[in-house]
């Protein structure tokens, strides 16, 4: 019980009422079939619950103070922000924006632990498969928070996007910084419907043409507003390419080495298994069964960034940003965004 007051009564809250319920009642189940586990679950709790009085003691980042001769402001840090290329990393951030965005990586990283435990220990019995379930998407909550946060630092270091967007996409990440224990449906609920919804198909390709995996998102709920800008008439080509790897979670690059292949065999359709020969790497699966995996979600989003960035760099033809980039930047623009 220790753990779950030291979660109530920090300033900067781990957790929300119905995520601390889940916590106590995962830990209460993992105390009666692994004690060893669950107190090193526990010891990570304590580890977090110190972490965010680390967090909420920083000093605030809309504070204006001077040091080193200079006066340093919301306004000047927006600047440095906007004119950061990305290349020093973590360094390029302030003290608290690192500290917050270690909080959020660590709860992740728990909610992680819980779900590893809970299935490994807790699968026999049938009850506790409804808590398994709950757990992965607390878990992808977190994640999508955290994927939001990466895909606002990738738009600042971006040489094509307009500086007016950039200095929006800096205001809200300090924000965010600023309170740690805010989520995505707090700033930007249409990419965690879109998320949501993405974490629960599978491409199965075939044609390449979408239609299946498009129909799977519609049925999934995904934002409408989020299907109906790349559906719009004066979509551009970049942006039909980056919703493409969307759908079928593969690089530009990827998709036209299976359509060139597809050409030469004459082959109308085509299965996950042959895509995977052909591009020589496993295709991961967003759901297992009837349970998602928020890693999967995560690792295709790094993907299609990375592939993003270096056609940049390099010149090379295909999209500039990841379908997501595509439609923040809508938001940012049209002042959707919060908190």
């Amino acid at each position: 019980m220790s753990s779950v007051a030291a979660m109530d009564s920090s300033e900067l809250r781990l957790f929300d009422e119905a995520e601390s319920a889940l916590v106590a009642r995962t830990l209460a189940e993992l105390e009666q079939c692994a004690p060893q586990d669950a107190r090193s679950l526990r010891d990570q709790l304590e580890a977090l619950s110190s972490l965010s009085h680390l967090v909420t003691s920083s000093p605030s980042l809309y504070m204006t103070d001077t040091f080193a001769g200079k006066v340093r402001s919301l306004d000047s840090l927006l600047s440095y922000l906007c004119e950061n290329d990305g290349l020093s990393g973590e360094l390029a951030l302030p003290v608290k924006a690192t500290m917050s965005r270690t909080f959020l990586v660590s709860k992740i990283q728990f909610l992680r632990g819980l779900v590893r435990a809970t299935s490994f220990h807790c699968a026999s019995k049938q009850d506790n498969h409804s808590l398994e379930v709950e757990l992965r998407e607390e878990l992808a909550q977190s994640i999508y928070t955290h994927l939001a946060e990466e895909l606002l630092l990738a738009l600042l270091r971006k040489p094509d996007v307009l500086s007016d967007t950039k200095r929006r996409a800096a205001r809200q990440l300090v924000a965010i910084w600023e309170h740690a224990e805010i989520e995505i449906d707090d700033f930007c609920p249409l990419l965690e419907s879109t998320w949501h919804a993405r974490n629960r198909i599978n491409a199965d390709l075939g044609s390449l043409l979408g239609a299946t995996e498009y129909v799977r998102l519609v049925c999934e709920d995904c934002s409408e507003d989020f299907l109906g800008f790349f559906a719009r008439e004066e979509v551009s080509v970049q942006q039909k390419q980056a919703f493409e790897e969307f759908l079928f979670d593969m690089t530009f690059e990827e998709i036209a080495t299976l359509r060139t292949k597809m050409r030469d065999e004459k082959a109308a359709a085509i299965s996950v298994q042959w895509a995977e020969q052909i591009l020589h790497r496993s295709i991961e699966r967003e759901t297992i069964a009837d349970r998602i995996d928020p890693i999967a979600l995560y690792r295709s989003y790094f993907r299609r960034q990375l592939a993003a960035d270096f056609r940049i760099v390099a010149g090379r033809p295909g999209p500039r940003r990841t379908a997501e980039a595509y439609m923040m930047i809508y938001l940012l623009d049209n002042q959707s965004t919060g908190p």
